[in-house]
């Protein structure tokens, strides 16, 4: 258990673990925090938007929809990898899920996989996921079909990460909708595999952070003042040759 980060600890992880990240209108201010607890955070979830195109898909998950109001997340996952923030607080993505699954996330003691989850939102035995997950929607079409492309798949499990980091949490900590509700079915692909994005963070999680970003080109080594003014006469004598030339 925790308790959630600060808008600005929030984008300051996320910045540190190399991603890009874009602050949407008034994202800092925007939550359900009316509508129910926010925290302890217990850990991260991961989604698909069903959407495609970075601007309607950020639109709909800051405002939502007449049937379920936004934020529909706290950031958007766009094609190029790069983080659209749309709410901080309590945010309408995870629903009911099964307590069994909170459970195992909190004490992150599951294997490949969390326990299969019996549960949905609505459902008797469900409980409130709104309040513990922090929440990714990451802009594909669900169907199988549309592509994950590399640069969005390694900002999943950079954003993930970013968040276990800052509160010490294992990559057990990550799951997907489809692993809290038994009526979702997201992220959908082999790319994103929940325990191959596990794997991803917890390598992630060994090193520093933004450790995969591309490393600054050496440094030129000085080319000592003796030597430099040694090529600097032979330079001018070799002028000095020419001009004699054209004269």
């Amino acid at each position: 258990m925790a308790t959630p980060l600060t808008a600005d600890r929030l984008v300051a992880a996320l910045r540190a673990e190399g991603l890009v990240v874009h602050e949407v209108r008034d994202w800092r201010h925007h939550n359900r925090n009316a509508k129910g607890a926010w925290g302890p955070v217990n850990g991260v979830m991961l989604h698909h938007t069903v959407t495609s195109g970075t601007p309607f898909s950020v639109d709909l998950c800051y405002d939502g929809h007449p049937g379920l109001p936004g934020p529909l997340c706290h950031g958007v996952i766009d094609k190029k990898g790069e983080v659209w923030m749309v709410g901080n607080g309590r945010a309408n993505h995870a629903g009911g899920g099964d307590p069994k699954v909170l459970a195992a996330v909190v004490a992150e003691d599951f294997g490949d996989r969390p326990p299969p989850t019996h549960e949905h939102e609505g459902s008797v035995g469900s409980v409130d996921g709104n309040a513990h997950f922090y929440g990714f929607e990451c802009v594909n079409l669900g169907d199988g079909e549309d592509p994950w492309p590399a640069v969005q798949v390694a900002s999943m499990a950079k954003a993930a990460a970013a968040l276990c980091r800052a509160h010490q949490w294992s990559a057990k900590s990550v799951i997907g909708h489809l692993e809290w509700s038994d009526e979702k079915s997201d992220p959908k692909g082999v790319p994103v595999a929940m325990p191959d994005m596990r794997a991803k963070v917890a390598a992630r999680l060994k090193g520093q952070p933004g450790a995969s970003a591309v490393p600054a080109p050496p440094k030129r080594a000085l080319v000592p003042d003796a030597a430099l003014e040694k090529r600097m006469a032979a330079l001018e004598k070799r002028l000095t040759a020419l001009e004699s030339r054209v004269t």
